[in-house]
């Protein structure tokens, strides 16, 4: 569950406070009422207490979405949302010879601290944890004057190790990439004056804020037609690729403030898309590569074509090879000419050769750990795979995956006993 919540680092017994009836409240059904007050830019009430105000009469939908990375984007950061370790040896960032950043479990809670010499230069505390896990987490600290700010140390998933932050290289210390709200509104459902945060992709971030919807419901249980809620299957294709490009379209130039736009909205007229050169960035601009795609130029199709957003599908290629089979197919003439490998279905898994994970050219990690690169200086900083959306022929990765599918099958063969 999550909650709005007022955080004031200037006051540790106020954050405790807010924490402990967050911990409280997720073991139990009972409101925060701190969430009664929570409207969005147009005057209206989110409920309270969150997303679980939706289960009572969306179980199973609720369920599924709750798993999903899009529910889990942002949280407080408490010990059970951290990934990384704060074990000794496991809890360093090494940048070379003389700077490192080190993380630290204390007991007001959890610090970034950067020592240079040997002597503590900085130290700043996780306030919020940014992402998933699924792939990653970056973290943000609250600066003296209340203004977010990003973390130098951030996890990767794939490495199971600290790494630099996106945004900052891995050869000097830095605390100061400012968070403003335009980064938060694509990675929570709603933040307020005062530092008040409706955390992750709530169910009230895509169906508007459901106060008025949860207690008519409430008061009129037979009523079968949704009243004050935003229904998509009721909205024109257009307004489903906006509500998903809201955020998945890059850097966008603001029109309005932050968290403005409501599904439903003609995107453009809140943000602009950023200027880009050539093809859109692999990473962040999933509705621009679409866009270039011929499946979605020569089809009626959107985001909700491919994604279940209430379901965690995550590395199931063959779930949405199923939904490219739905266009091309035996009876379309359009099915894919390639020869297959030997004991290769084609149809398990599209999604390797025509929308392959590409390194992004915006995100480099560099995981923890001390190299000779890293203790000359020199960073040996990765780019970051993502997969595209620009759904085309990629001959060169379909030769990769198919090489990499015999191997896999030599391998299982030599397994077997004879």
């Amino acid at each position: 569950m999550k909650y709005a919540q007022k955080i004031r680092r200037r006051n540790y017994v106020l954050l405790a406070l807010f924490i402990g009836i967050y911990v409280c409240a997720s073991t139990c059904t009972s409101s925060d009422p701190s969430l009664d007050s929570a409207k969005n830019s147009k005057g209206q009430s989110f409920a309270a207490p969150g997303s679980v105000a939706c289960r009572s009469c969306h179980k199973n939908i609720y369920q599924r979405h709750i798993a999903t990375a899009h529910y889990r984007d942002s949280r407080p950061a408490l010990a059970t949302y951290i990934k990384g370790s704060f074990d000794s040896g496991r809890n360093r960032f090494v940048y070379n010879r003389s700077t490192e950043v080190v993380m630290e479990h204390k007991v007001n809670g959890f610090f970034q601290t950067a020592f240079v010499n040997g002597k503590e230069y900085k130290s700043e505390p996780f306030d919020i944890v940014i992402g998933s896990g699924r792939k990653g987490q970056t973290y943000l600290y609250y600066g003296g004057d209340g203004k977010l700010f990003q973390l130098p140390v951030s996890f990767s998933t794939s490495a199971g190790s600290w790494c630099n932050s996106p945004g900052y290289y891995p050869d000097s210390i830095r605390f100061n990439r400012p968070v403003n709200a335009y980064c938060l509104e694509c990675h929570a459902t709603q933040a307020g004056p005062e530092d008040q945060i409706i955390y992750g992709i709530d169910c009230e971030k895509c169906h508007g804020p459901g106060a008025e919807h949860v207690n008519y419901h409430t008061t009129h249980p037979g009523e079968q037609k949704a009243k004050y809620i935003i229904n998509a299957k009721l909205l024109s294709r257009q307004q489903r690729l906006d509500a998903c490009a809201s955020c998945h379209s890059g850097l966008r130039v603001p029109l309005r403030p932050a968290f403005s736009f409501r599904v439903g909205d003609t995107l453009n007229k809140f943000s602009l898309p950023g200027f880009v050169a050539g093809r859109p960035e692999v990473h962040g601009n999933q509705y621009g590569l679409l866009l270039s795609s011929k499946c979605f130029q020569q089809s009626r199709m959107d985001c909700s074509t491919c994604h279940d957003v209430h379901t965690n599908e995550a590395g199931s290629p063959k779930l949405f090879s199923q939904r490219c089979m739905t266009c091309h197919n035996q009876a379309a003439h359009n099915t894919c000419t390639l020869p297959p490998a030997n004991g290769l279905v084609l149809g398990d898994n599209c999604i390797d050769c025509h929308m392959p994970a590409l390194p992004s050219q915006k995100i480099a990690l560099q995981p923890s750990g001390v190299s000779k690169e890293m203790l000359s200086g020199l960073s040996k900083a990765t780019p970051t795979l993502v997969r595209t959306h620009h759904i085309g022929v990629y001959p060169d990765n379909t030769k990769e995956y198919q090489k990499e599918w015999l191997e896999k099958l030599k391998a299982r063969k030599a397994s077997r006993p004879e």
